[in-house]
């Protein structure tokens, strides 16, 4: 225990003495802080020890100071009045473009639609048949009001129509052919191009546009065999005059023979005959009723 306590004793000893030695201590360099002291004094301001700023030359160009506007304290939140267009453009030095103007009439109309399908009942004022030419002109007058949405066409209003195609009656039993179109409509001394057919021409439905005058092909057919049966009957009186008599009995066959193979092949051949027959020709007057359909939409202003 004694032996312990000495030990750490000497140990304690020797460390003292190593720090003690000049090899082991701190000295501190004060020379340095003593310097900085002469030439500084740190009672004064900062600004009066350091150098003063180079001038700058008179011809150097100064950049524009710029103005704060002073903030209004006011409550009003009027938006700002915008400047005419000629001054703005003066200011900023571009070239001022004006828009083309517009029409004042045209922009005090709203564009109304009169929608496909729509049909007006009117009379024609003109005279038609398959004897006309492509392209002749139809003039007809609408017999009742047609009311749509924002607008009624109504009665006397003028349609035009126009003719397409025509032909007088063909063979194969044809008959004559009219094709009309409407292209026009006169609303309030206002001209409107229409698409329109003709769907009904007095009182009868017309299908595809197509007026066509009566088929002659079944007439045709009739007409064909008459020429058989006349020779048949005329072979069957014949026959029986011959049978009156007893000379001339044994040739009472051969009128009845010849008669029969004549009207058999006239019936046979009839189809074929009356493809060469012609239908009736087709003449409308003036004051019949017909009725416009519109194919397409039409807007009006």
């Amino acid at each position: 225990m004694n032996c312990s306590f000495y030990t750490k004793l000497l140990c304690l000893a020797m460390s003292a003495y190593m720090l003690a030695l000049p090899a082991f201590s701190f000295e501190l360099d004060m020379s340095v802080d003593e310097e900085i002291r002469k030439n500084y004094n740190p009672s004064q301001l900062e600004l009066d020890t350091l150098p003063p700023v180079p001038g700058v030359p008179a011809s150097t160009p100064h950049p524009p100071k710029k103005t704060t506007a002073p903030v209004s304290s006011s409550t009003d939140n009027k938006p700002p009045k915008s400047l005419p267009v000629g001054e703005t453009s003066s200011r900023v030095g571009r070239v001022q473009k004006t828009l083309p103007k517009t029409d004042a009439a045209s922009e005090s109309f709203t564009a109304i639609k009169i929608k496909k399908g729509t049909k007006f009942k009117v009379v024609s004022k003109t005279k038609v048949s398959d004897w006309s030419q492509s392209g002749a002109r139809i003039r007809f007058v609408s017999l009742a009001p047609v009311t749509q949405r924002y607008v009624t066409i109504p009665q006397g209003t003028i349609f035009k129509a126009v003719v397409v195609d025509s032909h007088p009656p063909q063979g194969t039993g044809n008959g004559g052919l009219i094709v009309i179109k409407a292209d026009q409509m006169i609303f309030r001394g206002a001209t409107y191009y229409i698409n329109a057919k003709i769907t009904k021409a007095n009182s009868k439905k017309i299908f595809f546009n197509n007026i066509k005058g009566k088929r002659g092909y079944l007439k045709g057919i009739a007409k064909s065999i008459q020429p058989g049966s006349r020779f048949y009957k005329k072979a069957m009186r014949g026959t029986s005059k011959l049978a009156q008599n007893k000379w001339t009995l044994i040739l009472t066959p051969f009128p009845a023979v010849a008669g029969v193979v004549v009207y058999g092949v006239n019936i046979i051949g009839s189809p074929l005959f009356a493809m060469f027959s012609k239908g009736g020709h087709i003449t409308i007057p003036a004051g019949v009723q017909y009725e416009i359909k519109l194919l397409d939409d039409v807007y009006m202003y």
